[in-house]
């Protein structure tokens, strides 16, 4: 019976998607009829039409995936929205581009405007009527939560955040008989599963999996290891294969070719955009434009990373490295802005065309601090298995103050699913973190290390 429900649940997200899709196409091809299909030097037959009208259709549908505008119900209402415009402008600038191209000069741009404002109404009108549909049919999931210790806690606090999907209903220690944990989670949909020892682990997973009840599970770093594994066969016994290398030659290769072209191409197009913050910065308090400082990259190297300044002179005169936090004093009013757009890390595109760095990786550490960090956390050099980045997996799906651990645990699943096309979605949804950045968990979680994380891997 659930299996059938969640399959109609992926018939009802897929129509959906399929039903904005054909608006937004249908709007582009009103577009393309009425302003721009009769103006180019060699207007179009039918099918020439209808190719044109099929390209914008597939950039729709590619540019939604990366941002993750179809993911209905599952991102939030207004992440979904958030990601949904910025595939659209995204869209519409590239549907603009190819126009140009084809009429061989510059062509309107009042019609790409006007469509792209209509595109906004019909997307808020599609999550509006599509959203109150999914959450009348498919209300919040009634769970029940396995815990081992104080570390669920946090985990609960994040997931009360999302009334709209999730519904914890009870919770239970790992403490407590068997028998009587297994009846509770007969009782939901389904259970999640937050740190407990690997054995009881096992045995509830695979519980869950005969009952044919979901499980949320929290990873321990073994996890993220081996999901990251090759599947090969020893004659009839399967085996799992973790190279535990990083990356390999050829995905080396091919990312400091992206690296550069990447570098090169954007330092050239955000170069009014940096002369701008130099002046900003210079005009405030006349101090330095630049600000650089040491830290770590790929198996430990060190090398001084370039920003723009956005604390005071001498922000750590007393010489203790310190975490900047949100309402942090000595960072000045530009500064502010600076952040919380991410400009102040422009300047590292330099460092990407020196070779430090990567456009996309773990954001790099200084060594004060990742001495600090390994001391709860042994496992954080983990992830200086590649290079260091400008951006990384961590920074678009985490929140400003997310833990330590948490991230390592982000860039751990980046290093062991890398891909090309992963590094283009990250650096995609940098520009909607950039546009609309995410609330920090401060109320939740305090400090510069969380103590009680290395709790979590203990009972591998």
């Amino acid at each position: 019976m659930q299996n059938k429900r969640d399959l109609y649940k992926r018939f009802i997200s897929f129509f959906s998607a399929v039903l904005l899709l054909i608006l937004l196409t249908a709007a582009f091809a009103f577009v393309w009829y009425r302003y721009y299909s009769d103006e180019i030097v060699l207007p179009y037959y039918r099918r020439g039409n209808w190719v044109l009208i099929a390209i914008y259709s597939l950039l729709v549908a590619l540019f939604f995936k990366a941002y993750g505008g179809w993911k209905l119900g599952y991102l939030k209402k207004t992440d979904m929205l958030y990601s949904q415009l910025i595939a659209t402008v995204c869209v519409n600038v590239v549907a603009y581009m190819l126009i140009s191209l084809i009429g061989r000069h510059f062509m309107k741009g009042a019609p790409i405007v006007f469509l792209t404002f209509a595109d906004f109404g019909l997307i808020f009108v599609w999550n509006f009527i599509s959203s109150k549909v999914y959450f009348f049919i498919y209300p919040p999931r009634r769970l029940i939560i396995l815990y081992g210790s104080r570390q669920a806690a946090s985990l609960v606090l994040k997931m009360s955040q999302r009334v709209d999907k999730y519904m914890i209903c009870e919770s239970v220690s790992i403490s407590e008989p068997a028998e009587k944990i297994k009846e509770l989670i007969l009782k939901y949909e389904g259970v999640i599963i937050c740190d407990i020892p690997a054995k009881f682990r096992n045995d509830y997973v695979k519980f869950c999996f005969e009952k044919s009840r979901r499980a949320y599970i929290a990873p321990k770093i073994s996890d993220i290891i081996i999901r990251g594994a090759d599947d090969i066969r020893l004659f009839d016994t399967p085996l799992l294969l973790c190279r535990n290398q990083g990356l390999d030659f050829e995905q080396r290769m091919v990312k400091r070719i992206f690296d550069i072209v990447f570098s090169v191409v954007f330092t050239a197009i955000t170069f009014p955009i940096m002369l701008a913050v130099s002046i900003a910065i210079k005009s405030y308090d006349k101090g330095p434009i630049f600000y650089r400082q040491k830290r770590l990259t790929i198996n430990g190297k060190q090398f001084y990373v370039y920003k723009f300044r956005s604390m005071i002179v001498n922000a750590e005169k007393s010489g203790v490295p310190k975490l900047a936090a949100d309402d942090d004093p000595r960072i000045t009013p530009v500064g502010k802005f600076l952040r919380k757009t991410r400009l102040d890390e422009l300047p590292q595109l330099f460092n990407i065309l020196k070779g430090d760095m990567s456009v996309v990786g773990p954001r790099p550490e200084r060594p004060e601090l990742t001495a600090l960090y390994q001391k709860e956390m042994p496992e954080f050099t983990y992830r200086l298995k590649v290079k260091a980045g400008l951006t990384g997996y961590a920074q678009v799906t985490g929140v400003y103050d997310t833990s330590p651990y948490d991230k390592l645990k982000m860039d751990l699943m980046y290093i062991e699913n890398y891909s090309i096309l992963m590094d283009i979605q990250i650096i995609l949804m940098t520009l909607k973190t950039m546009l609309f950045p995410a609330n920090s968990n401060a109320s939740a979680e305090k400090g510069v290390i969380y103590k009680n994380n290395r709790k979590e891997d203990s009972n591998k």
